[in-house]
């Protein structure tokens, strides 16, 4: 089981489909325009192999999550973005420590233990069940006993890990660029939360879901929630959105909506939020999602990324603050941030 803050992939509203008003052409992976650092990643080019990566990282996910103290929102499941993939950061396991590493540049996972030298995993083609399999009897020899729900959360129709033999692609270079994606967003999340002074999450990339997210809280109780989202127990949205929150994420897409975005919505959603204009002029609200939308293709052509990105998360939230009555002068920070 697991749980993100957010809606990109619209688990609560079950009768989603695609908006056609944000659907845009697809093109080949081979196509290197756009500025350094910002791939293209059009979905449909690599869906099977983000369909497998999502199986692989739940897995992953699933072992940090059932050995790790319990952190409200179900912080203590997330992965986190490295320099060459994503990470579960430090496990517990007695007075032991373990850590387990996609890296997308070596196409390897790397299982690091605090007292055994690493095992390594190519990252190749191959099913979910052998990976799982591969991935266990690894952490076996490593002398770590674990064992976690074995099928997947927040999908529909959800496969055992150990039954999955559909899943098996691994697009290197399409894995490559995901995390690409995954490190520039990454990036510019982090200067967006320097901004923030209240509560606020990391940037943590939620496995249940397939996106990086950044929560900003108003400090408030929020309504009980009363969504639900597949194979994930409501008990768990209930206290991921125990409070007023502000979220903004990157998603790669699924069949629902084809293509790579960022977004942001507000829990509660506060009147006029849906009709408030949010910049770029190329960001909309999608009644169907309940959120704001920005194509990943519109940031990645634009002659400055970062600030259009920016621009888009800051209108946003000042959109959901102000709407929705945050003490915006207690939990932003008018003070220059000095670089040493």
């Amino acid at each position: 089981m697991i749980v993100r803050i957010g809606l990109a992939q619209a688990p609560l509203y079950p009768n989603v489909t695609c908006s056609e008003a944000i659907v845009m052409p697809i093109r080949s992976l081979s196509s290197p325009t756009g500025p350094a650092g910002w791939p293209e990643l059009p979905y449909e080019a690599w869906r099977d192999t983000c369909e497998t990566l999502h199986m692989w990282t739940q897995i992953v996910g699933k072992i940090r999550k059932v050995q790790s103290p319990w952190v409200n929102h179900s912080w203590n499941v997330p992965l986190y973005v490295t320099a060459h993939g994503l990470t579960t950061s430090p496990i517990p396991y007695g007075n032991r420590l373990f850590q387990i590493d996609f890296d997308f540049v070596d196409h390897q996972l790397a299982i690091q233990c605090s007292d055994a030298p690493t095992e390594v995993i190519p990252l190749v083609p191959r099913s979910v069940a052998d990976f799982y399999h591969q991935l266990f009897s690894r952490l076996s020899a490593l002398g770590l006993d674990i064992k976690i729900h074995g099928a997947p959360n927040e999908v529909l129709n959800p496969v055992p890990f150990q039954e999955d033999t559909k899943h098996a692609s691994y697009d290197s270079e399409a894995a490559n660029r995901f995390w690409q994606v995954l490190a520039q967003a990454d990036r510019v999340f982090k200067q967006f939360r320097g901004r923030f002074i209240g509560k606020c999450s990391p940037v943590h990339f939620f496995w249940g879901s397939f996106d990086l997210a950044l929560t900003r809280f108003s400090g408030r109780r929020a309504p009980a929630f009363s969504g639900s989202v597949p194979n994930c127990p409501d008990w768990v949205m209930r206290e991921a959105y125990s409070h007023e929150v502000c979220s903004c994420g990157f998603w790669p897409g699924s069949d629902a909506l084809p293509l790579p975005i960022f977004y942001t919505y507000a829990y509660p959603e506060p009147a006029g939020f849906n009709t408030h204009r949010v910049m770029p002029e190329t960001a909309r609200y999608d009644p169907n999602f309940r959120e704001f939308i920005l194509p990943y293709e519109e940031v990645r052509h634009a002659s400055s990324p970062d600030q259009m990105l920016l621009e888009f998360l800051e209108d946003a939230y000042a959109a959901a603050a102000t709407l929705g009555k945050w003490d915006r002068q207690a939990l932003e920070t008018t003070e220059p941030i000095y670089h040493t």
